[in-house]
């Protein structure tokens, strides 16, 4: 198998594990993850944007997701959470939405926390409401608890289960010592 070693020298992870699932599970067929960070996130942005197909939406989510992981601190890492806050108000489809909530969640975008909870609270696609309360638990987005408790009253059994599992969660960990407490995601890619 023929690896690049050519990602602006931070993707050395993908020519040493190649065979990762997530690897094999994001279909590339653009060969955007050999564009520089700033071109690909360019063109995730108009795949998002413009794309009618939701699955090569869906791959750009992620591939943008990428592009914040490997550039903790920066504007591009800034550039990327709020293109998932674009999603979540704009997509049309929920498992792009999903999708979206996942990345904020597994990229650590906490600014973007209260993003999640309206998406939790209001947004019409139960499966973009699960997830949304779902990355509140693994953010451990303690202050979210009270608002949390406004999706008990989700008329979708869906919802309020995945709201009754976070809410217990939550509350088991702040029973943690505080060191415990703070999320750290670990490496996706």
């Amino acid at each position: 198998m023929y690896v690049s070693l050519f990602y602006d020298n931070t993707y050395v992870w993908y020519a040493i594990f190649p065979d990762l699932e997530m690897n094999n599970i994001i279909l590339d067929e653009g060969k955007l993850r050999d564009l520089p960070f700033r071109h690909r996130l360019d063109k995730c942005t108009l795949i998002i944007k413009n794309e009618s197909d939701e699955s090569l939406r869906w791959d750009a989510v992620w591939l943008a997701g990428e592009i914040a992981e490997l550039n903790p601190n920066t504007s591009l890492f800034d550039e990327v959470a709020d293109l998932m806050v674009w999603v979540l108000k704009n997509d049309d489809n929920g498992v792009v939405k999903h999708e979206a909530c996942y990345q904020i969640a597994a990229r650590n975008m906490r600014s973007k926390i209260p993003d999640l909870i309206e998406t939790a609270l209001n947004d019409t696609s139960v499966i973009a409401k699960h997830e949304a309360i779902e990355s509140l638990g693994l953010m451990r987005a303690f202050d979210s608890k009270d608002l949390l408790l406004k999706a008990m009253d989700d008329p979708d059994p869906n919802v309020k289960e995945t709201a009754a599992f976070v809410l217990k969660r939550l509350s088991r960990l702040a029973k943690l010592e505080t060191r415990n407490k703070e999320y750290r995601p670990s490496a996706i890619i």
